[in-house]
């Protein structure tokens, strides 16, 4: 039994507990603007659209605060920039951001979520300078590689874009994560298994996996209300969950076993507001079945 779960990765990378500081960059996303579209993708509710960076300096002290209770004297941070399109902005105003999130001893590593349509040329060089001076993380959010799936959830972009991004962010020593979603409709097991494979062969280091969700105000709410989304129950999520991590390569890194939104949000699955819950029935359910991480990847 062996999965490459994040927590252990960083422990053994940096000698002690890494925790993960959610900040804003004020972005919006192309999908929002008007650009690609206007309503985002179709499980997205739009929380914070469009807020405002806020000074990083207070935005690290607050979010270290909230942290402050579980992380020792000697813990290590992760600057996280998760919402929306993080490079999706001037880059100079973006450089200085990410550069002053990097400054203090204490952060490790800066972690960016983004679409792999805004990696142009000079955001390439932006993250190449800040690559320089401490490790970056690119989170693409892939989703899907069936063009029908991509298509429901309005993603905007088609595969051979992330293809792309992947392969220049490698190129700059990025590390590359990349998120997947089990339980789209239309797909099967083996669809999802695909996906979980391709993701293995992109050069991608790490993996996001989520559970599809149904938040309130969100376009699959409506589609989930009408009965056209069925969503997997805890057990069938972690057969599909077993499934693909055994699908992606021994070395990669998993970020994520599971989403869930905010809890005063979520309408379905309910049982996936339960964090800690679903997590000590993913791992009791992983040592069960003896889950062997890259048995089936080929």
């Amino acid at each position: 039994m062996y999965w490459n779960d994040l927590g252990s990765h960083l422990k053994a990378v940096y000698g002690t507990k890494v925790y993960k500081l959610s900040l804003s960059s004020g972005c919006t996303c192309p999908n929002r603007d008007g650009t690609l579209g206007d309503r985002g993708c179709i499980f997205c509710d739009g929380a914070g659209a469009f807020a405002a960076a806020g000074d990083i300096r207070r935005q690290l002290a607050a979010a270290r605060e909230r942290v402050a209770v579980k992380a020792g004297p000697n813990a290590r941070y992760i600057a996280y920039f998760q919402s929306f399109t993080n490079t999706y902005g001037p880059v100079d105003r973006l450089r200085q951001l990410y550069a002053a999130a990097l400054e203090p001893e204490e952060v490790a590593a800066l972690s960016i979520a983004t679409r792999p349509d805004c990696l142009g040329p000079e955001v390439l060089a932006m993250l190449a300078e800040l690559r320089e001076k401490k490790p970056v993380w690119v989170e693409l959010g892939l989703q899907t590689i069936h063009p029908a799936s991509a298509a429901y959830i309005r993603r905007g972009y088609a595969l051979p874009v992330f293809d792309r991004a992947a392969a220049e962010l490698r190129a700059i020593g990025v590390t590359v994560v990349v998120h997947q979603i089990l339980g789209l409709p239309g797909e099967d097991r083996e669809m999802m298994m695909e996906t979980a494979r391709y993701i293995g062969h992109s050069g991608a280091e790490g993996i996001k996996f989520h559970l599809l969700h149904v938040l309130r105000g969100t376009d699959l709410a409506a589609d989930w209300q009408a009965g056209r989304v069925a969503l997997p129950d805890l057990e069938g999520y972690i057969s599909l969950l077993e499934d693909c991590v055994r699908s992606i390569p021994r070395e990669m890194v998993i970020h994520r076993l599971t989403g869930d939104g905010a809890k005063r949000d979520l309408l379905a699955p309910l049982w996936s507001g339960d964090k800690k819950r679903v997590l000590n029935a993913i791992h009791a359910a992983f040592l069960r079945d003896d889950v062997e991480q890259g048995s089936a990847f080929r």
